[in-house]
């Protein structure tokens, strides 16, 4: 059993003249890329991997910590809403709120606890809400086309292919937030194709 690869979609992303390709990173990736290289487990690689990840031409590299963030305050946002409608409005909602920032814990949910849906936060999670940020604000901001944007997440978690793939997840129901998902593994390989491209097969024999 393997992950289902994203590589060639996102090599000919980063082929396509007519495509901005960025790319989201999730705080374990630092910790844990270095292992593809030998590093000892752990070993934090940030700097190598920001710019190996512009080696490989990516437009834009960005920290998934930011949509976090995002995440923290709209669900804290969220939550006191409900409090408050429920001590001070006295109306029926939904008590305790869960988190919605997991896409393996969202499927969980709906399949054994279908009953318990409407205490899920309604926020997106910070891989889809950066998805959803870069083909609105920063698709504004840049000048530049939805359409155009190529948006790639790398992740530790491979059910974060399957949230990206999910019909809700899209910009006006048409562009994806998100249109492809890599793993820790699956960014290592990419850098070791790269690595045989530009020196040859030693950079990976040694």
């Amino acid at each position: 059993i393997t992950e289902n690869s994203a590589i060639d979609r996102c090599w000919a992303a980063l082929e396509d003249p007519a495509k901005h390709v960025i790319v989201q990173t999730a705080p374990a990736i630092r910790g844990a890329l270095g292992e593809e290289f030998g590093y000892e487990p752990g070993t934090l690689v940030t700097g190598k991997m920001v710019s190996a990840l512009r080696r490989l031409g990516f437009d834009a590299v960005f920290d998934t910590n930011f949509t976090a963030d995002l995440t923290i305050m709209e669900e804290g946002t969220e939550l006191l809403i409900r409090l408050k409608k429920a001590l001070v409005d006295k109306s029926d909602v939904a008590l305790p709120m869960f988190t919605s920032c997991s896409p393996g814990w969202i499927n969980y949910m709906e399949h054994f606890n279908p009953d318990m849906l409407a205490n899920l936060s309604t926020c997106k999670s910070p891989q889809q809400m950066f998805g959803a940020l870069a083909k609105t604000y920063y698709a504004e901001k840049t000048g530049i086309s939805p359409e155009n944007i190529f948006c790639v997440s790398i992740m530790p978690c491979t059910a974060k292919k399957y949230e990206a793939r999910r019909n809700a997840m899209r910009v006006d129901g048409v562009h994806r937030d998100v249109d492809a998902v890599l793993t820790t593994r699956e960014l290592g390989r990419m850098l070791k194709q790269a690595g045989k491209a530009y020196v040859g097969d030693e950079l990976c024999a040694e």
